[in-house]
């Protein structure tokens, strides 16, 4: 029951959201930031390199309007994936969607989900924890984990659902419906907790300075 529920919420959502979107007309604000692409290759004891550009197909389909993608290791050569994708308006139809409705296309099948607190560092207004997706994902042999989530005006969202919502008051209250999806994927080699150890490690030296790029 929970699955129609959730597809009827969202699409609840969606409309609602496009039909005031649609009606909303004035020029949103344009943020003071920093570009994704200067978001440092070295963070910590993580030393990173670009991932391959992805295709303009797959571009059209996500409808950012920028991204990174690279891979970082770690001193044992552990490899950690990061994708962010900004959206600076999402009122023309191009909205932050759940990386897992490009997975069974990558050929890509999830396996279990949940969802983790992170503690974390930010400024004193800041959050002191953030509530992130993890997903374990697998195809043939191989098996990753994943942690996301949707982060937009100083607030880190797990669900999907919320964020829409949040991109609608947003726009009520602030004229801006930016934000970003921020997706970290941890290769399990080992076991599902070393996995996300090392997730986890990432994230906690990412995310205070993400505020440079994805502005409150």
């Amino acid at each position: 029951m929970r699955t129609p529920f959730r597809l009827g919420l969202l699409s609840v959502l969606m409309l609602a959201s496009a039909g005031f979107l649609a009606v909303t007309m004035r020029a949103e604000p344009v943020p003071t930031r920093e570009p994704l692409t200067s978001c440092p290759l070295e963070l910590s004891f993580w030393h990173g390199q670009r991932a391959p550009d992805f295709d303009q197909e797959t571009l059209n389909v996500l409808g950012v309007d920028e991204y990174i993608n690279r891979v970082y290791v770690d001193a044992s050569r552990r490899p950690i994936g990061l994708y962010v994708g900004y959206y600076g308006s999402q009122r023309e139809g191009d909205t932050m969607h759940s990386p897992l409705n490009c997975l069974p296309g990558a050929g890509w099948s999830p396996l279990n989900f949940s969802r983790i607190a992170i503690p974390v560092r930010s400024g004193e207004a800041g959050p002191t924890s953030m509530t992130v997706n993890r997903y374990v994902i697998e195809k043939g042999l191989d098996r990753q984990l994943v942690l996301y989530w949707y982060q937009s005006h100083g607030r880190v969202v797990a669900s999907e659902y919320w964020g829409k919502l949040y991109m609608v008051l947003d726009a009520i209250r602030m004229n801006r419906t930016d934000g970003a999806l921020v997706r970290i994927i941890a290769p399990i080699v080992t076991t599902e907790e070393d996995a996300e150890r090392q997730a986890v490690a990432f994230a906690q030296t990412l995310y205070p300075l993400l505020g440079r790029y994805l502005p409150s």
